[in-house]
């Protein structure tokens, strides 16, 4: 049997931050199970924290991420690439999320999340919704 692996979705990573419903949820993964964060994921945390907050806040928070990450996955390999252009052309979703559900699938990770979006990939990609905001 293998080792069970999370990889925390921008959404899941902006809950644990913001302190948002479900926040408990993603700190646990981080203390207790294997995680793994894309690079699309630090980008995306990056430049919206950036946004929102200013540059010191993104930094900040792109050293946290950096240091509370199991493994960073800086690179996709060629099948990677492929299962996101397949989720691309066949769902409506985001560049940015048919990465990150390609990264999952490719790493047979549990893609923890916070965004309705993905209810599009169900059965395709492994799972774990929290709260949606209301």
């Amino acid at each position: 049997m293998s080792e069970v692996h999370y990889l925390l979705d921008t959404s899941a990573l902006l809950t644990l931050i913001e302190d948002e419903e479900g926040s408990d949820r993603v700190e646990a993964i981080l203390r207790e199970e294997n995680t793994v964060l894309p690079w699309v994921v630090l980008l995306e945390v990056y430049y919206i924290s950036l946004q929102e907050q200013g540059e010191q806040a993104a930094d900040q928070r792109l050293a946290m991420l950096k240091q509370v990450a199991r493994t960073i996955l800086w690179h996709a390999d060629e099948p990677t690439l492929l299962q996101a252009a397949r989720f691309k052309a066949r769902h409506r979703i985001s560049f940015a999320d048919a990465i990150i559900s390609a990264f999952a699938v490719q790493n047979e990770a549990i893609l923890v999340h916070k965004d309705p979006e993905y209810e599009t990939l169900a059965g395709q990609v492994n799972m774990e919704a929290l709260p949606y905001k209301v």
